[in-house]
């Protein structure tokens, strides 16, 4: 039996044809009924006539919610629509018929939702923001894949810390052997930027952040480009030409969706290179600023990280993403260069985006001194063996290099203008939260 999309019925006007798919909702009026169809490409009305075929007509009222469904009809052309067409029915095959579905157009709690992911995801947005995310996914690709950068994704099971090593999932691996969950593939972005020049990983991370803001999942997609022969302007440049790019395809592909999300298109199509470039010492005398004349609940102090407060303020001052730049080397990695007239600053560069969707970006220039990151590496009391072959890649061939991560759920959540980045991955891992 030959099938036809919903997104593809505008072609086929005046034709007969199968669609296979989902009742979304339905409703009748005397003698007519009208099934609400869903197949994954879009919603489409299809109306069954009591006159025709008065089986047929029963057969669609007793249809419950989410019954799986194929139906025959022809496509008529319908300025009323929301995609222009609707289809008169002439055959319906009932595959389950399902009844009691817990998600109703009813109202229900967070929670609820959440303990029903599973069928959450089919409403429509829900629907919308995953393919928007999609959107960004394809988006990160192409842009990398056009740019001369090779895929080389990087270990999930790894032997040492990358960002610290208070947020790391340990796990069994064979016997005495430790072994994490990555919270970053960027060490083996080093190696294979060695090898390539440019390369990018794009995975899942986990972090073990005990944290239950709207910003934080405890598992997370990130692509990581890494460059050779670069600088933190490098790192900067390259990050402003992805978000404009991936802003341009969202809106360019995903303009429906956003409707459904309510979006606010406008505040995206402003967003324009080049993005505002602060110092973080003049980061800090804004905040100051702000607090000084009542804007900020509280005062920053030279040193510190920024919070989600301090985040929201810097880049409402712009209405652009913004990067901040050259933080105190005390709250960065060990692998951060350090500026040559201030070796107390990092050379590293976070991109704030705007609405108080914060940190987007988070990367830098490395180290590539020798005897300076085995000087870090043991500072900040890592085990030097597991890190024989960082080393090396100082040893055969360092070069001034960097790079930077970027969160899919953070920018997908900013993209579809929604509060909380566990709506923008299909399962979410969260604090207390490990099902379904």
């Amino acid at each position: 039996m030959n099938q036809t999309y919903i997104n593809e019925l505008k072609k086929h006007i005046g034709e007969e044809v199968t669609l296979k798919g989902w009742l979304y909702n339905s409703r009748s009026s005397g003698k007519l009924v009208f099934l609400q169809l869903r197949d994954g490409t879009g919603i489409v009305q299809c109306v069954c006539f009591k006159p025709s075929n008065e089986g047929l007509f029963e057969q669609a009222k007793s249809l419950g919610q989410e019954s799986s469904i194929v139906v025959r009809g022809s496509v008529k052309e319908d300025s009323r629509s929301a995609i222009g067409v609707e289809i008169d029915v002439t055959g319906l095959e009932v595959i389950q018929n399902a009844h009691d579905y817990p998600i109703t157009p009813k109202e229900h709690g967070t929670e609820f939702l959440m303990d029903h992911r599973h069928l959450w995801i089919r409403s429509k947005k829900q629907h919308a923001v995953l393919r928007v995310r999609h959107t960004v996914i394809k988006a990160v690709r192409d842009f990398f894949d056009s740019n001369g950068f090779i895929l080389a994704d990087t270990p999930i099971f790894t032997p040492a810390a990358c960002e610290g090593t208070t947020t790391l999932f340990e796990v069994d691996y064979f016997g005495d052997d430790k072994a994490y969950l990555t919270q970053s593939g960027q060490l083996y972005n080093e190696a294979t930027a060695a090898a390539f020049g440019r390369s990018y990983a794009f995975g899942p991370t986990f972090r073990a952040e005990k944290s239950k803001t709207r910003r934080h999942l405890t598992e997370f997609w990130m692509v990581e480009p890494e460059m050779a022969y670069a600088h933190l302007d490098d790192v900067m440049n390259l990050g402003e030409a992805l978000i404009t790019f991936i802003v341009g395809r969202v809106l360019n592909d995903r303009d429906e969706d956003l409707k459904v999300l309510e979006r606010d298109v406008t505040k995206l199509e402003s967003i324009a290179a080049p993005f505002p470039r602060v110092h973080y010492d003049d980061a800090v005398k804004m905040l100051q600023e702000g607090f000084d004349k009542g804007e900020m609940e509280n005062r920053f102090e030279w040193g510190g990280d920024f919070g989600a407060p301090d985040e929201t303020y810097l880049s409402s001052q712009f209405g652009q993403p913004i990067f901040v730049h050259h933080f105190p080397a005390a709250i960065k990695a060990f692998y951060f260069e350090r500026d040559k007239d201030r070796p107390e600053l990092a050379l590293g560069a976070d991109l704030l985006a705007p609405e108080g969707y914060g940190e987007i970006i988070g990367g830098g220039e490395r180290a590539f001194d020798l005897e300076f990151l085995e000087k870090q590496i043991e500072a900040h009391d890592l085990p030097k063996e597991a890190f024989d072959w960082y080393l090396d890649l100082r040893r055969f061939g360092g070069v001034p290099h960097g790079g930077f991560g970027m969160g899919i759920e953070r920018c997908t959540a900013w993209m579809c203008g929604i509060e909380h980045i566990r709506e923008t991955i299909p399962f979410p891992r969260m604090l207390y939260r490990l099902r379904p």
